[in-house]
């Protein structure tokens, strides 16, 4: 398994090897992916519309992000995990947002949070690091202002756009976040932001320069069956239609009685059964 993948080992990983990171919700996702030997597992506040059908982040609660973070939690893995703060978590007040943090860290079990947002979150991120509370900042297209950026938009394709995350960036780096994420901007502004900030950068939509890489795990593994797939998954997996194949296995089986089988039934000792058939045919012949 290797040891514990901690703040500090993150930080190590600047500038390679490249770190792995998942998006996962329960204890199955994360043993599976712990497993395989990912270094970070993110619980995403895209539990929202990943599991549990809304159609957006928003919908997240800091209950439902304890819940999934402490599912998480209790597979043990040797992955760093990471809790989402969910919107208006950390958005009213320097104490109700450190609050929040701590609930994560105390009822969730995780390791460090993520907030989505560049300068302005700076006093939010000054007052969770003074709480001891670990920090990944979010910059680029930040799910949580979906409704401001009229929709999931990559960001950062004009100039001064591209400045103000450069900007952004250094800004969190500074302030002491250990790792930022850099979500759907564009390669050459990911580079640049890379390059220039001495944490780790791990990408998702913003293309190969980052210090690392990270997908959903219903992404990758192709678990949606009707949903359009972004741009920037690779999908190497189509578990969703494996599942509905095999589904469709067992409902045949049943039906046909082939499900259940003598090897997949419980039998009675011999003279047991014996005994009970003779009961059995009293209690049928009175």
């Amino acid at each position: 398994m290797g040891e514990k993948i901690t703040v500090a080992t993150v930080q190590a990983r600047k500038g390679g090897p490249p770190l792995t990171m998942v998006t996962a919700y329960d204890t199955v996702m994360a043993t599976i992916a712990d497993r395989a030997g990912v270094d970070l597992i993110l619980v995403g506040d895209s539990v929202a519309d990943n599991v549990l059908g809304f159609s957006d982040t928003l919908s997240a609660t800091v209950e439902i992000m304890i819940h999934h973070t402490a599912a998480v939690a209790r597979a043990r893995p040797r992955a760093m995990i990471i809790g989402d703060m969910p919107w208006l978590s950390y958005h009213i007040s320097l104490e109700e947002s450190v609050r929040n943090a701590g609930r994560l860290i105390r009822e969730g079990q995780a390791e460090a949070v993520k907030l989505e947002g560049g300068r302005k979150r700076l006093p939010v991120i000054e007052a969770l690091l003074a709480a001891e509370i670990p920090v990944m900042g979010h910059l680029g297209l930040t799910p949580q202002s979906v409704r401001v950026m009229g929709g999931y938009r990559v960001q950062g394709r004009r100039l001064e756009a591209a400045r103000a995350l450069v900007e952004d960036a250094r800004a969190l780096a500074a302030a002491g976040v250990f790792a930022i994420v850099l979500e759907g901007v564009p390669t050459i502004v990911a580079r640049a932001i890379t390059r220039l900030v001495p944490v780790p950068t791990i990408g998702i939509g913003a293309g190969p320069h980052c210090d690392g890489q990270v997908l959903v795990f219903h992404d990758l593994l192709g678990w949606h069956l009707d949903r359009r797939k972004a741009k920037f998954v690779r999908q190497y997996a189509r578990l969703g239609e494996a599942a509905v194949s095999a589904l469709q296995s067992f409902f045949a089986d049943v039906r046909s009685g082939a499900f259940p089988s003598e090897g997949e039934s419980y039998r009675m000792e011999e003279e047991e059964e014996r005994a009970f058939e003779a009961l059995l045919n009293e209690l049928e012949g009175g």
